[in-house]
């Protein structure tokens, strides 16, 4: 299970987040056919999206992110909502590079460091924020952390990372998000710039280790708030068809003349839904009957 564990350390003064995303990097893989390269940075982009998600006000709060950086993977696009109900995709899955001279995955190049990442969160209040901040290095957790000291003026250490196993499945992924609250002591601050350092493996102890018992390990004692995480699309068929119906009878049936069949495809999940002559026939009968 794919989870979020927080809670308070150091007195109160920080925000710890900890979390658990390889179930939803593995279906993500499974619906993108992600490479490696591919998978760990759209997987560090998800376990940000999930980190950004729980902090929305109401589980129909909703939350996207966009990341455009000139790299080869082109844009990635992942959203979610307060259920913590996460998706994403990037737009050359396939996209492939050799590894760094460290021997890991070059996130940086894929993503690249020449453009934005913007987050837009919409609690359901008539007035949406959107907040953009320049790309740092294209390695996502940096990315974040600029972000939220220039959009949101919250200083974050973050952590990320994505082991991809030599079968290309996902062995360990994850984060850890250390927030500094209003008004918290410069030892606090200090520790936390120390702690977050210390995670450069995140990935390899989310595997070994598991979320929890990472959380467990600043703090013991604390209480500790567990939310599930699950790769979940908002898109449906009963939804695709209310689409088509909405073009209207004349302009659904000249597409079917035209191509034999109404195909409309969702980036997030990969899954297309076809509707030929009699299922859109149908559509539109249904609508009619309702309406008279």
């Amino acid at each position: 299970m794919s989870a979020i564990h927080k809670t308070l350390i150091w007195g109160g003064q920080v925000s710890l987040a900890v979390l658990d995303t390889t179930q939803i990097v593995n279906e993500a893989i499974r619906r993108h056919g992600l490479t490696p390269v591919a998978a760990a940075a759209l997987g560090r982009t998800m376990s940000a999206t999930a980190y950004l998600c729980s902090w929305l006000k109401a589980d129909t709060s909703t939350l996207s992110v966009s990341i455009e950086g000139g790299g080869v993977g082109g844009k990635i696009r992942t959203a979610g909502d307060g259920a913590l109900n996460v998706r994403g995709f990037t737009e050359n899955p396939g996209a492939d590079l050799p590894p760094r001279p460290d021997g890991k995955l070059n996130v940086g190049a894929f993503v690249g460091n020449t453009g934005s990442l913007t987050v837009v969160r919409d609690d359901g209040d008539g007035l949406p924020f959107a907040g953009t901040s320049a790309l740092v290095s294209g390695e996502i957790a940096e990315d974040f952390s600029a972000y939220f000291l220039t959009s949101e003026q919250r200083p974050t250490a973050i952590a990320l990372g994505v082991l991809i196993g030599t079968d290309g499945s996902c062995f360990g992924a994850g984060g850890v998000f250390l927030q500094p609250l209003p008004g918290a002591s410069e030892e606090a601050l200090r520790r936390t710039e120390e702690e977050i350092a210390k995670f450069s493996n995140i990935s390899a102890r989310i595997f070994e280790e598991g979320a929890e018992a990472i959380l467990r390990s600043f703090s013991p004692e604390s209480r500790v708030d567990t939310r599930e995480i699950r790769f979940r699309c908002r898109c449906s068929r009963a939804r695709v068809g209310a689409l088509i119906v909405s073009l209207g009878r004349k302009e659904a049936e000249s597409i079917l003349s035209e191509y034999g069949t109404i195909s409309v495809h969702c980036h997030d999940c990969n899954t297309t839904y076809d509707f030929g002559r009699e299922e859109t026939a149908a559509l539109f009968d249904r609508e009619e009957s309702h309406e008279g």
